[in-house]
């Protein structure tokens, strides 16, 4: 199913810890993706194989960004839930909101939730930018991620809204970001965000792919998020 040794030996590589608990849970999580990906399309089919490498380790990776785990976490457009439920499960304290707008994947990631069980978990069927204008959700995050959503000058838009003044937005992009970065640049600046940094993130026998770093610098202008799907058709 996975390959709980690489799973155990990386994270100890990266100093997370990861109980045997905490493996079966990954674990059983992995049996139901596989399951309902076979009436849904939760991720290509042809990742299944890899999915430790291609989607678990690709998810946790993302707490080497992190002293500690954050208070709370929106993982938004969570689609199979990754990263947020991988994350949710090595950090039990963190109170992780994910947010998916299709229906059929929220009915997914509640069943997962209920079943493992993760009580840290709720899920929000709703569009990133009703969260990002609703005072329940705007600015109440320390971190916020997104995994294979949208360019990084839209998820912008997604993210930095939700993230508290003080937190941080994590990215998990492929190997060649530079031009992506640049281009979000003013888009960052103007949502109240400062790039701190492109890391590499290295995973056995899988290329090196980049984690980008954002941190809340200033509160987020009024007039952001834009309506919905405006970020995606017209990105800052």
């Amino acid at each position: 199913m996975i390959d709980r040794i690489l799973i155990q030996t990386t994270l100890q590589q990266w100093n997370i810890p990861c109980s045997p608990t905490q493996l079966d849970l990954l674990e059983h999580y992995s049996a139901l993706l596989i399951e309902w990906n076979a009436q849904m399309n939760l991720v290509a089919s042809s990742t299944l194989a890899e999915l430790t490498r291609r989607h678990l380790l690709d998810s946790l990776a993302i707490a080497t960004a992190l002293p500690s785990a954050p208070a709370s976490l929106a993982d938004v457009g969570s689609g199979a839930g990754l990263p947020g439920l991988p994350l949710a499960i090595i950090w039990p304290a963190s109170q992780v909101t994910l947010i998916e707008s299709i229906g059929k994947k929220s009915h997914f990631l509640r069943h997962v939730v209920a079943t493992l069980p993760l009580p840290n978990v709720q899920v929000i069927t709703d569009r990133a930018e009703a969260l990002g204008l609703s005072p329940q959700h705007r600015e109440r995050y320390a971190l916020v991620t997104a995994r294979a959503v949208a360019n990084l000058a839209t998820l912008a838009e997604f993210c930095l809204p939700l993230c508290a003044v003080g937190g941080t937005w994590l990215a998990p992009k492929g190997p060649d970001v530079s031009a992506e970065v640049d281009d979000a640049a003013l888009a960052i600046d103007l949502l109240g965000g400062a790039i701190e940094g492109v890391y590499d993130v290295i995973i056995p026998d899988e290329p090196t792919r980049a984690l980008i770093v954002v941190t809340k610098q200033r509160a987020t202008p009024a007039d952001y998020p834009r309506a919905v799907g405006l970020p995606a058709k017209n990105p800052l």
